[in-house]
């Protein structure tokens, strides 16, 4: 099964976080082994805030260990449905938050996510199989 990265887990990697790097590193092993290890433009983007150069962003990120896709129209459609739901339930963004683009992507393609932040995942996307720190030790 392919498997979409969170951005928070890349950036335990990149910047060696002392609580999250080791387990962060040990899942991403994990989801390369199951299958594909994917990346969209909106985690790239995250990723990217760190670095001064689209070089440097692709030698952390390379393409032969992190699949890139675009974002599916369809996945764009569902996130907004998902955001529409927050918004009803109180939610104060104005605009489409980045993990309702990235969890859309993955429902939509029947990708699990990778990922330390599960809650808004599960509640908007109540399908998608997603692999966190309470799910998989």
């Amino acid at each position: 099964m392919a498997t979409l990265v969170d951005t928070n887990i890349l950036v335990d990697i990149a910047v060696r976080d002392p609580v999250w790097v080791r387990w962060s590193r040990g899942q991403l092993e994990k989801a390369r082994k199951r299958g594909s290890v994917i990346i969209n433009q909106i985690v790239y983007s995250e990723f990217s805030i760190r670095y001064d150069s689209i070089d440097a962003v692709d030698l952390a990120l390379p393409e032969d260990d992190f699949r890139r896709e675009g974002l599916p129209w369809d996945a764009a459609f569902a996130a907004s449905r998902a955001f529409q739901l927050y918004r009803r339930r109180g939610g104060p963004q104005e605009k489409i938050l980045p993990d309702f683009l990235i969890g859309a992507h993955a429902a939509i393609r029947g990708y699990a996510v990778l990922t330390r932040d599960p809650d808004g995942y599960r509640t908007y996307f109540p399908d998608l199989e997603i692999i966190a720190p309470d799910t998989h030790p």
